[in-house]
């Protein structure tokens, strides 16, 4: 009975291999986090115009220069490995790294906020804009955790 399934070959597929894809894998999945969140909360804000109002894509906005705030210097970087020049060195790599978690968290935190201010104490009708806006930041984070900390080369130098 052991011996039934010796022989079958399965090929691996290209993109679930480890290593030099892992890269392209987080990259992928950051994104399509990235774009889920929008994409909900533009959902939201089209079935449900007169709920959602302009401030409060403002969250989403934060949130998105976070991601880029975050993912625009490398490890390399913030360990002082491969910046010397600039304002601050390596200093200043560190200080943009945290506006950016500050930034990411602020709107995550605003975005709840809203969700339980406006949406939940107030007892709307209709509840989904304000869990659209708390998805929408957190995936956008969250995408930017995982970009930031899920390639191998920012993670292991």
């Amino acid at each position: 009975m052991s011996s039934l399934l010796e022989n079958l070959n399965i090929p691996t597929c290209i993109w679930f291999e480890g290593g030099d894809k892992r890269n392209a894998l987080a990259s992928i999945f950051a994104g399509f986090l990235f774009f889920t969140g929008w994409w909900i909360l533009i959902d939201a804000a089209s079935v449900h115009s007169g709920s959602v109002l302009a401030g409060y894509h403002m969250c989403g906005v934060f949130g998105t220069l976070s991601l880029i705030m975050v993912n625009s210097v490398s490890n390399a970087q913030i360990r002082g490995d491969a910046f010397e020049g600039g304002c601050m060195g390596p200093r200043g790599s560190r200080i943009w790294l945290f506006l950016g978690f500050v930034m990411g968290f602020a709107s995550v935190i605003a975005s709840c906020w809203i969700l339980f201010a406006d949406f939940v104490a107030i007892e709307h009708t209709v509840q989904w804009p304000g869990v659209a806006l708390f998805i929408q930041n957190a995936f956008i984070f969250i995408s930017s955790l995982i970009y930031k900390f899920g390639r191998s080369e920012d993670l292991w130098g």
